[in-house]
């Protein structure tokens, strides 16, 4: 058979090949860099925040129209030299960028740190983990007491859980300072300065974002202020609260003592000293005479004669 008459056939052959190619291509997002996820995107006006089963426990839908446009999952035109996968943060505006690549990026509405709890710098995807235990850390402990019934054991995954349905673990320098990257039942802390440092994220976006990073993704925590990190920078845990020592008690007052109850004190005048002749002071009592040898002449005891 001819060469040229050979073309068609092949041609004929690779058409079934291409047409995979294309459709499989009409899946992937144009915007996307090449070594961003290939997960579907979030459509523009698309309530992403329905109800969901995930491993045998429900996530409430959540009512859309309370969450403020601009925190809701939505691709947006985001400039950066950073490559796609990259996750930046920006504390803020409460909001963290998934960047696709392309001039693009995925934003989620974020809760950040409370005021000395702000955290700035680069760290890695070391982990992530599905409905994770909490272990809340031994500082938060010393300022809520009421959390060691959790110390060491920890609070199983569930509906209520701190960490809600997904937990991506950060290090930085190959060190865990105890930062996550997860999500809430308290999506209404969304926008806020809310958390102990870790970065909140409703239920349904960090199911997102976990779907997506698969392990050694650079993340930049930008500074408060909204800019570039220079270096790391990891808040001194706040000192615990100091118990106020209960007040002494006060002493009863004395009863009220009723008018008229106490007679009034009478004045007396100073003593009169009454005239007239001194008292004698009484004599001193004379010493005994000593007996006398011969008899009395008149009371009184004669001389002894010479030679007596």
């Amino acid at each position: 058979m001819p060469m040229t008459s050979r073309l068609p056939l092949r041609r004929a052959a690779l058409a079934p090949a291409i047409l995979s190619l294309l459709v499989m291509a009409a899946c992937v997002d144009p915007a996307a860099g090449p070594t961003a996820s290939t997960a579907p995107l979030p459509k523009v006006d698309e309530n992403v925040y329905v109800a969901t089963m995930d491993s045998g426990i429900a996530i409430p839908a959540l009512p859309v129209e309370k969450i403020p446009e601009t925190h809701r999952r939505q691709v947006v035109a985001y400039k950066t030299d950073q490559p796609a996968g990259t996750i930046i943060i920006n504390p803020a505006t409460k909001l963290l960028y998934y960047v696709l690549g392309n001039g693009k990026a995925i934003r989620y509405g974020i809760a950040v740190g409370k005021a000395g709890f702000e955290w700035s710098g680069e760290a890695i995807v070391a982990d992530k983990k599905p409905w994770p235990r909490w272990i809340p850390p031994k500082e938060m402990i010393a300022r809520k007491p009421e959390l060691a019934k959790f110390d060491e054991v920890g609070q199983p995954g569930g509906p209520t859980n701190p960490l809600g349905a997904r937990a991506i673990y950060l290090t930085s320098g190959g060190r865990d300072y105890g930062y996550r990257i997860h999500g809430t039942p308290e999506w209404q802390s969304i926008g806020r300065n809310a958390s102990s440092g870790c970065i909140r994220m409703i239920n349904q976006d960090v199911l997102d974002l976990y779907g997506r990073v698969k392990g050694g993704e650079k993340v930049i925590v930008l500074t408060a202020n909204g800019e570039m990190p220079k270096g790391l920078y990891i808040p001194k845990p706040p000192a615990p609260k100091v118990a106020a020592k209960p007040a002494a008690a006060k002493k009863p007052a004395a009863p009220a003592i009723p008018a008229g109850a106490i007679p009034a004190l009478t004045v007396l005048p100073p003593p009169s000293i009454a005239g007239g002749t001194a008292a004698t002071p009484a004599a001193t009592p004379a010493t005994p005479a000593a007996a006398c040898p011969r008899p009395l002449v008149n009371g009184v005891c004669p001389p002894a004669a010479d030679g007596n």
